[in-house]
């Protein structure tokens, strides 16, 4: 059995002890030991590929694996992992077991919550370790059906809405990828559906390519809440529980700029090179309208999904300046987002179940009530603004030096654009901030409040520990996705 393939299998194996669970502390102890599990698997999957690195190999892709699953079509699991995998399937494992904690108190049908939830977080497993674009797109859909239930279930405030919203227009955006990898397949004559063969071949028309580009772009966009088909995120947000919202906007949005760069710009070059203008200023405008729309909300969970917004803007943003450099910014940005946004939702939800509402004017002088949380959502909004010494600053610095690489005044302008996105930023943290957190309680009840549980200081304490890591010592993973890109970078400089 392929090491890669325990990743699929350990939640398969969380399933059923969840399916077979009878309480409450049994639910709980599959889910402890599972995402501990993958936890400590894809640590150890790191460590062994910068051993592979560093020992010589160089091949694209390490610890392969191929199974055929149907012949005629030339489908098979065929996996396998480069720095940019490595990096996401950390990421996951991360989310997935903090987000275990900050579920600690689920009441309401938790062995039902939990199986959907370990059903998408097989999916976003699956999805980055495979390398066959219809076993891709079929963990994609795993990691996507969930979302409804978990929304439309658990959720919160107009949950039915969100949840179908967001389904619809996801699906909506999984038919254009399942034409766009058809068409792929067929038009590349290579009778493989695995994407390292199709790009050695480098064979599909240009004509083809600029039908298929957009759609694929397309597909996997809406899922990176490219403009103006970025809608449906914070609505989804703002309903789902804590978990979920943390393992949405952490993860499961990272599979759209992961698609976009792996699947349509590393087979699709040509086109890419010639329609990326077009993406450019939809991301252009994400990133600076997402920014501006976070300005006016007054709901936290909102605020934070029009900052995720933005930020996912920026990782398109980023790949399509298509050097080393912003490329490699475009991975370290979906690693700092979903670890500040996955640590942003998990405040969100404690606060919220405490006070009972999000609205930024009901809240005040929280610092004076739940200390803790106060400073771990100071340190969550430090990072997003882009503070020196946390994650956001060594993302987003990366993706404007290597944007700002282009000299022609096109690219120079947008990317002028982008960083007033960071100035927009500060201004919406800072005002927030002050607002919840400092002056004197708005409420009278809330005085009553406590603080955070052991449960929720350990979820958050992890988080906090990961944001730090990667903005204090950056470089180890920034050459690992530094060296991982140049493959998809070389073809696009053809």
């Amino acid at each position: 059995m392929n090491f890669l393939s325990l990743f699929v299998l350990i939640p398969l194996v969380m399933l059923a002890g969840l399916w077979l669970s009878k309480g409450i502390k049994a639910i709980r102890g599959v889910m402890v030991a599972g995402s501990t599990a993958l936890l400590v698997l894809s640590v150890v999957l790191t460590g062994m590929y910068l051993s592979e690195r560093s020992g010589g190999n160089t091949a694209e892709m390490l610890f392969r694996a191929d199974a055929v699953w149907y012949a005629p079509l030339h489908i098979a699991y065929s996996v396998g992992v480069d720095g940019i995998s490595v990096a996401m399937l950390l990421l996951s494992a991360v989310i997935v077991f903090t987000g275990t904690f900050a579920s600690w108190q689920m009441k309401v049908q938790t062995k039902e919550y939990f199986l959907w939830f370990t059903l998408l977080s097989m999916g976003v497993f699956g999805f980055f370790i495979c390398i066959d674009l219809f076993t891709m797109f079929m963990f994609y859909e795993i990691a996507l059906i969930p979302m409804y239930l978990l929304i439309g279930v658990w959720g919160s405030g107009r949950k039915e809405y969100s949840a179908m919203k967001l389904t619809l227009m996801l699906m909506g955006g999984s038919a254009f990828l399942l034409i766009g990898i058809l068409g792929i397949y067929f038009g590349s004559g290579a009778s493989t559906m695995n994407l390292l063969e199709i790009a050695a071949l480098h064979n599909i028309p240009f004509e083809q390519q600029c039908i298929w580009f957009p759609l694929t772009f397309l597909g996997f966009g809406v899922l990176g809440a490219l403009f103006p088909f970025h809608t449906w995120s914070p609505d989804g947000h703002a309903s789902a529980p804590t978990a979920v919202s943390m393992l949405h906007a952490g993860v499961l949005m990272k599979l759209g700029g992961y698609g976009c760069f792996r699947i349509a710009m590393y087979l699709m070059p040509e086109a890419a090179n010639e329609l990326s203008w077009i993406f450019l200023i939809l991301t252009g405008i994400s990133v600076v309208y997402g920014a501006f729309s976070a300005c006016v909300q007054t709901d936290l969970k909102y605020i934070n999904a029009y900052s995720s917004v933005s930020h996912c803007g920026l990782v398109l943003f980023a790949i399509l300046m298509m050097n080393q450099t912003a490329s490699t910014g475009a991975v370290l940005q979906m690693l700092s987002h979903g670890l500040m946004t996955a640590l942003f939702f998990a405040l969100i939800g404690m606060i919220y179940g405490r006070t009972h509402t999000r609205d930024v004017r009901q809240l005040g002088g929280l610092m004076k009530i739940m200390p803790f949380l106060s400073v771990c959502y100071v340190i969550a909004g430090l990072a997003n603004l882009g503070l020196p010494g946390l994650s956001g600053f060594v993302a987003e610095m990366t993706i404007f030096v290597g944007s700002f690489q282009h000299f022609d005044a096109f690219h120079r302008t947008m990317t002028i654009l982008a960083t007033t996105s960071i100035v927009i930023t500060a201004v919406y943290i800072l005002r927030l901030v002050g607002k919840i957190l400092y002056g004197t309680p708005v409420n009278e009840e809330h005085l009553k409040l406590t603080d955070a549980t052991w449960d929720e200081r350990f979820a958050v304490i992890c988080l906090i520990v990961a944001v730090a890591g990667l903005g204090l010592a950056p470089w180890w993973i920034s050459n690992m996705i530094g060296d991982s890109v140049l493959p998809v970078v070389s073809q696009l400089m053809r």
